[in-house]
């Protein structure tokens, strides 16, 4: 495509499209590729904010004979969500259930709406859409109509093709219609009535009255079979269903505009029954004897080497606590409208088997909660074989073939033979074993010639393997370009051209995702990485110590599994779940990362750190760490961002935020000269506001205040002895910044606890901070001098081995992860990372034995701050809180929107606010009166108070000490919190209007120097 034809259509697209259109290159690199081995940059990407803005979309393409995507969720594993298109995203705006029947249990949906959310909209009716994907927290419904999703329980609602009615859709050339089973009467109809319509039914009957015999003996008659198109849907026997024809075909013949789905009832009692075995290949064996003796919802495997894995990642490890004995397991989850129903059927299978629940190979439950816990280990499978620990790269390209369930145990020897002869070692095998389901990462060499020769002749070689059992090449996630190459040695080239004239009817110009399924392109072509592939490999701050040293290895650990695009529960991604915007989840920034590396010949990202395109996705990141723990393959992006900025700014001027909120530290020292002054000027009429502008902070933001005595003021006015460092009851309480200048009496309390626990509390009066604001504006030199300043006032207590207790949740993460990331070399470092703790952690690990926290008795409302939830975890606090008898409410709610400077810079205030209303803010407004409103971190106590919450948020600290105190007050307990207040408006009044003489008598001053000279 010429640059004029690229700009004509993009001026069309905008001229006539209501929808958003991109085609920048932020938006082209998110886009450039999915969840697979492969990338090609789009050629721009519309939003659109209606159904009929889409079908407007495909109308102006069409009229410029451009190539056309639809994506949902972007998670497609076999490349069919990349091509060299126009990109129409339906997930931002085309989100509407547009009806709901319950009688008949049906609903008509638009094609971006997200699996979860479609079933949260339905669970009042009590239904829900049957198949479930380890994605339903991001994937879109039309995504799972283009790839025939399915997912762990289409064992008992079969796959998206079984659940869907009818479909409005629409082609390439125009022609727009409902479809779904069309009966010989009125398939005459349609073709009497002449036009593009009679063509394609009259062409559609023509391939499976051709082809009838050939689909009948071509198809494999397993319950898993993906690949392909769906033409065994046109035979008679199936009712000539031109909507089930369709799913599956991945945007390569219509543009889905609307769908009509089955719907079945939420169980209302489960139960699950977990068999352990010696290896994966004996649990497959005993498949069949299961399926003999029941009818499960689910029956999933997961094998010893996931295990393993997990193991070595330290990653679900509750999960893996309640599974039984063995090196691979079978998971039976049972369904059913009463609990004695479920669990009756899961003690008849034992029987048959000749098990019993006391066995140490079993685990029975009906407990809800312990069913998710042993099911989270198989839903991680793809996460967790992503990026083992031994950082091997494994890929896509062989992870979800399917054969008969009897089959499936010599199937899995025979495959592992194969890896073996390949020499890939022992990747893990999982999946839907059921229905003969195999999901599996391969440690392919996708970096030289001989490697990825070597791919593609154990993909040729591994087509042939499964369909010598009968199976099919994919299984759930499609053919795309892993397998569509391939699709002649399933079924043959008879049936592979029917396939072809297929295509033609519906898009005889080839313009709906091209190189997809049909003339497809080859396996081992367009791939993200390949043997031309040369990335940058820049010199970098940060030491990436996990990650072989590497920035380019750090991008790289994202995979396109899109979590970060999930709506509810975790931390991440806070800002993509504010916009919607795929360039604003962590995902997306990856991607533009990765672009910027450069490396192929089409880079969208071609001026490197200096990149605005990659600034610009990167602004609206909070720095939460949320996807270091919420992300599968541990992508940690605050970080990245703070390296990004490091360069991009390098020799040049910073946002006036980083001199004012980069510097905080600095800023709050120099306070201590005159604190009500600072405070008054700080929120002074007229002065406020220019001081804001000036310091680049949100108009709309109150400062924080100052206290007038800060801790380590008061600490020194103790004047005691400092502990000895070797004593063992001697801790370093750290005198973070916003603990000590502006919440001084959560510190003050937490010496109170500490020495009525017994312990000797030491406090720095040097100046020290742990670099925090320098290093999450990517001032990273200066964080590494400050660190350095630091850990020479500490060596002492570093040296002795004394703990080091964080209150303030940011500044513990940044000794546990920054600092080591940051300066991995240096032992001192290492040792501070060892010795924090946090306040909780101490007080339940290391208290004496007598010890017991003071009653509280109350309700609590506590939000854990983001790096806590990354970094530390909140297992401490929760037994802190449960020793102290508080009924803790945990919220799950995600980042409060402040997340440190964020929130205060210009232009982050209303996504900072949007993403507290997601559901922190809502969740303290609802808290009730008399409870206590817990966060530890300075950022969500700030975000509380000012987001018209109507209330204040204590420290742990805080409560705990007084409780030490007797009983809290019945309403609103925060009353007791002593914070600094505000400046009266007349000192307010009193410092703008001495400010403004300052300025008055100065500019006079200056004038009156200057007028001799001027009459001279």
């Amino acid at each position: 495509m010429t640059p004029a034809d690229r700009s004509g259509l993009e001026a069309a697209l905008r001229a006539e499209v209501d929808g958003e259109v991109r085609f920048d290159a932020g938006s082209r690199g998110a886009y450039a590729t999915d969840g697979s081995n492969y990338r090609q940059p789009p050629i721009g990407v519309v939003v659109p904010r209606t159904v009929e803005a889409g079908a407007r979309a495909v109308s102006v393409c069409a009229r410029f004979d451009t190539p056309v995507l639809s994506r949902g969720g972007g998670t497609s594993l076999a490349g069919q969500s990349t091509n060299t298109a126009v990109v129409i995203d339906w997930s931002k705006y085309c989100t509407g259930v547009l009806s709901v029947d319950p009688e008949r249990r049906t609903c008509v949906v638009e094609p971006g709406i997200v699996l979860d959310e479609l079933n949260r909209r339905l669970a009042r009716h009590k239904l829900q859409f049957g198949p479930k994907p380890s994605t339903h927290s991001h994937c879109a419904l039309g995504g799972m109509i283009g790839n025939n999703s399915c997912g762990a329980s289409a064992q008992a609602y079969g796959k998206t093709v079984d659940n869907v009615r009818r479909l409005e859709i629409l082609t390439y050339d125009g022609q727009r219609a409902w479809v779904g089973p069309t009966p010989p009467d009125e398939r005459e109809r349609i073709i009497a009535g002449g036009g593009r319509l009679a063509e394609i039914y009259a062409g559609l009957d023509r391939i499976a009255t051709e082809y009838l015999a050939d689909i009948r003996r071509g198809y494999p008659k397993i319950p898993r079979r993906v690949s392909g198109y769906n033409l065994d849907s046109l035979l008679p026997e199936n009712g000539f269903d031109v909507a089930k024809a369709l799913v599956g075909s991945e945007g390569t013949l219509v543009t889905v505009l609307r769908a009509e789905l089955d719907l079945v009832p939420v169980p209302a009692h489960q139960s699950l029954l977990v068999l352990g075995y010696d290896d994966i290949c004996a649990a497959a064996d005993d498949v069949p004897r299961l399926l003999e003796h029941c009818n499960p919802t689910q029956l999933e495997a997961l094998d010893g080497r996931m295990a393993q894995l997990m193991r070595e990642e330290g990653a679900f490890l509750d999960s893996l606590a309640v599974l039984p004995e063995g090196d691979s397991w079978l998971m039976v989850q049972y369904s059913g409208d009463s609990q004695e129903d479920v669990d009756a059927q899961a003690h008849a299978l034992l029987h048959a088997l000749g098990r019993e629940e006391r066995d140490p190979d079993v685990a029975f439950s009906d407990d809800p909660e312990r069913e998710q816990k042993m099911l989270k280990a198989r839903e991680a499978g793809l996460g967790v074989t992503a990026r083992p620990p031994d950082d091997r790269e494994t890929w896509e390209g062989w992870e979800d073939s399917a054969v008969p369930p009897e089959r499936l145990g010599d199937y899995l020897r025979d495959l592992k033979d194969l890896f073996a002869e390949f020499d890939y070692d022992h990747p893990s095998l999982y999946g839907h074993f059921g229905q003969g389901c195999v999901h599996t990462r391969i440690p392919f060499d996708l970096r030289t010639a001989d490697g990825v020769a070597v791919f593609r002749r154990f993909a040729e070689r591994a087509a042939d393997l499964v369909s010598s059992y009968g199976g099919s090449l994919s299984g759930e996630h499609g053919d795309g370009q892993s397998r569509g190459e391939l699709l002649t040695r399933m079924f043959g080239q008879r049936l592979v051209t029917a396939f072809g004239e297929l295509k033609a009817l519906f898009d005889p110009g080839n313009r709906m995702n091209p190189g997809k399924v049909v003339h497809p392109n080859p396996v081992d072509g367009q791939l993200r990485l390949g043997p031309a592939w040369r990335p940058a490999t820049p010199a970098t701050h940060f030491g990436f110590p996990e990650d072989e040293h590497s920035f380019k290895r750090a991008v790289m650990r994202c995979v396109g599994i899109g979590n970060c695009r999930g709506h509810t529960g975790g931390v991440m991604c806070p800002s993509y779940r504010a916009t919607m915007e795929e360039e604003h989840s962590t995902r997306g920034r990856a991607r533009l990362l990765f672009e910027m590396l450069g490396g192929h010949p089409d880079s969208v990202v071609e001026d490197g750190w200096r990149s605005t395109a990659v600034h610009d996705a990167l602004d609206l990141c909070l720095a939460c760490k949320g996807c270091k723990s919420d992300c599968p393959t541990g992508v940690d992006m605050a970080t990245l961002k703070a390296e990004f900025l490091s360069h991009h700014y390098a020799g040049r001027a910073r946002p006036m935020a980083h001199y004012s909120m980069g510097w905080l530290p600095l800023w709050a020292r120099l306070s201590r000269t005159a604190p009500r002054l600072v405070n008054s000027a700080l929120h002074a009429p007229g002065l406020a506001g220019l001081g804001k502008r000036l310091a680049g902070v949100d108009p709309a933001r109150e400062a924080p205040v100052f206290a007038e005595e800060s801790f380590v003021q008061w600490w020194r006015s103790r004047d005691r002895p400092e502990p000895d460092p070797a004593d063992p009851r001697t801790v370093v309480l750290w005198p973070d910044t916003f603990s000590t200048y502006f919440h001084p009496a959560i510190a003050r309390s937490a010496v109170r606890v500490l020495e009525d626990a017994g312990f000797r509390v030491a406090v720095p009066t040097e100046p020290v901070c742990c670099g925090l604001t320098w290093i999450s504006t990517g001032q990273l030199a200066t964080a590494k001098k400050v660190l350095t300043r630091t850990l020479r006032v500490l060596r002492p207590y570093l040296e002795a081995g004394t703990p080091v207790i964080g209150l303030e949740p940011s500044c513990t993460a940044v000794f546990r992860a920054d600092a080591p990331e940051l300066m991995p070399g240096d032992q001192d470092v290492q040792r501070l990372a060892g010795q924090v703790r946090t306040f909780a952690e101490h007080l339940v690990h290391h208290a004496p034995d007598d010890w017991q926290p003071p009653r509280l008795a109350r309700q609590a409302t506590v939000q854990t701050h983001c790096h806590q939830h990354a970094v530390m975890k909140s297992d401490a606090d929760r037994e802190l809180m449960r020793r102290a008898h508080l009924d803790a409410e945990v919220l799950d709610e995600g980042c409060c929107g402040l997340a440190g400077n964020f929130g205060f810079e210009r232009g982050h205030h209303e996504v900072s606010l949007a993403v507290g209303e997601l559901g922190v803010l809502p969740a303290v407004r609802a808290a009730a009166p008399d409870s206590l409103v817990l966060a530890d971190g300075f950022s969500c106590r700030t975000q509380i108070e000012q987001g018209a919450t109507g209330r204040r948020a204590l420290h742990l600290a805080e409560a705990l000490a007084f409780a030490l105190d007797g009983n809290l007050p019945s309403d609103r307990p925060e009353r007791l919190a002593v914070r600094p207040a505000e400046p009266s408006r007349t000192a307010g009044w009193a410092t703008a209007a001495l400010v403004a003489a300052l300025a008055a008598g100065t500019a006079a001053a200056v004038s009156g120097r200057r007028r001799p000279g001027r009459c001279a």
